[in-house]
């Protein structure tokens, strides 16, 4: 594939803050951003900003690339993203709040707070009373795997609408037996859940109380806020025909993530550094500028392996059709880890076991390598196809991690 690296728009180092260490390798540095502008170049997506931080020093910040290519517009430091299910790392600290206040167990219900959810007809009542917050957190609730929570796009921002449209939908498998990404349900449930939980009228600004404000996440918001607008890049989907997501499931939400939509599982915007912020409080154990947002406790259980061997039905699926070795589903309490073995996975085979992110279809990603004090974060314009996205990932993974001494 022809390569035209020189016609990319390079931001080369754009943080305040960026350091040299000792123990970094300057030079793998160089490879990796080299790569990133390679397959902007070739069309592989339209641009990307990166954030590498060893110890909590940044030691690349780098933008590359086009805001929007079809408009020639290049991306900028301060370019907000539709971050897609990178949402579910917010909703998923917004739980564990809660969890260690007090409001929530891992042993709560759906029911128990959302009486609804079970519906009147029997058929569909079965299972669904034993669906709890750990299987939410989990992926393990035998829910549908569908991006479509239960209605159509043009309600998909109305939380109340979701959830009472889920009081229709049925469980597929014995919650706790199987674990299969849920792209939208479980995270609409649990947003819920912790909107009751609190007595919250809003799940958009208890998402503020709990987690952007004390962070000085200003930049950051479930829903797009008329002030960040301007600035936000437009979801591009590069997506063949036939495949587990249409373009449409993912451009639609250009016009879905309006100023008052609240979606719990793909619905907020953020700023690669706001991620960094974020991911930074979690590499803390949950302490953010001398308070702590989270419990260490509940960070570290969080951050350890819950779901033993089980594959990732969905993942395991791609891995099938691309003829890869199949992965472990490797699920924290809301976090992806990334385990042992060599199986492709978003955060590749030589981070530590123990490694812990979230991601968003086809574009965004952070991970923290707790052995390496490593936090990687990458937001992209342009959305992948899913099992492409992962080997992407993959491979910028593996040459982030080669760069720590």
């Amino acid at each position: 594939m022809t390569q035209h690296t020189a016609t990319v728009p390079v931001a080369r180092d754009v943080g305040p803050e960026v350091v040299s260490r000792a123990d970094i390798d300057r030079a793998a540095l160089d490879r990796l951003v080299a790569e990133i502008r390679n397959d902007i170049a070739a069309g592989t997506y339209d641009g990307a900003h990166l954030i590498l931080a060893r110890g909590g020093d940044v030691v690349v910040d780098t933008v590359l690339g086009w805001h929007e290519r079809a408009a020639d517009r290049a991306l900028r430091p301060d370019a907000v993203f539709r971050v897609l299910s990178l949402t579910k790392a917010f909703t998923n600290a917004m739980a564990l709040r809660a969890i260690g206040e007090g409001r929530l167990a891992l042993s709560t219900r759906v029911v128990d707070l959302i009486p609804e959810f079970l519906g009147t007809d029997p058929f569909r009542t079965l299972r669904k009373d034993r669906i709890s917050l750990v299987h939410l957190l989990t992926h393990r609730s035998g829910m549908p795997p569908t991006p479509n929570p239960g209605l159509g796009p043009d309600r998909f921002g109305v939380l109340a609408d979701v959830v009472r449209a889920l009081s229709t939908v049925d469980v597929l498998f014995e919650p706790g037996t199987n674990l299969n990404y849920a792209p939208a349900i479980n995270h609409a449930l649990m947003g819920e859940m912790v909107r009751r939980a609190y007595g919250a009228a809003s799940f958009r600004d208890l998402a503020r109380e709990l987690i952007f404000d004390p962070l000085g996440m200003d930049e950051t918001s479930f829903g797009l806020p008329a002030a960040l607008r301007d600035r936000a890049v437009p979801l591009k989907a590069y997506l063949p025909e036939g495949g587990f997501l249409q373009p449409d499931d993912i451009e639609c939400l250009n016009d879905r993530i309006t100023e008052d939509a609240e979606m719990p599982w793909v619905g907020s915007v953020s700023t690669a550094r706001d991620v960094l912020t974020f991911a930074e409080m979690i590499r803390r154990r949950g302490l953010h500028d001398g308070r702590w947002v989270l419990a260490p406790a509940i960070v570290d259980q969080a951050t350890t392996l819950q779901t033993g061997d089980m594959p990732n039905d969905l993942y395991a699926q791609m891995a099938a059709a691309r003829g890869w070795e199949t992965p472990r589903g490797n699920f924290g309490l809301g976090f992806s880890l990334s385990g042992t073995g060599t199986a492709p996975t978003f955060f590749g085979p030589f981070t530590s076991p123990r490694t812990h992110g979230n991601y968003g279809a086809g574009s965004s990603l952070f991970w923290i390598d707790p052995e390496r004090d490593l936090t990687f974060v990458f937001l992209s314009a342009g959305v992948m196809e899913e099992s492409e996205n992962v080997a992407r990932f993959q491979k910028l993974s593996t040459m982030a991690v080669a760069a720590a001494l």
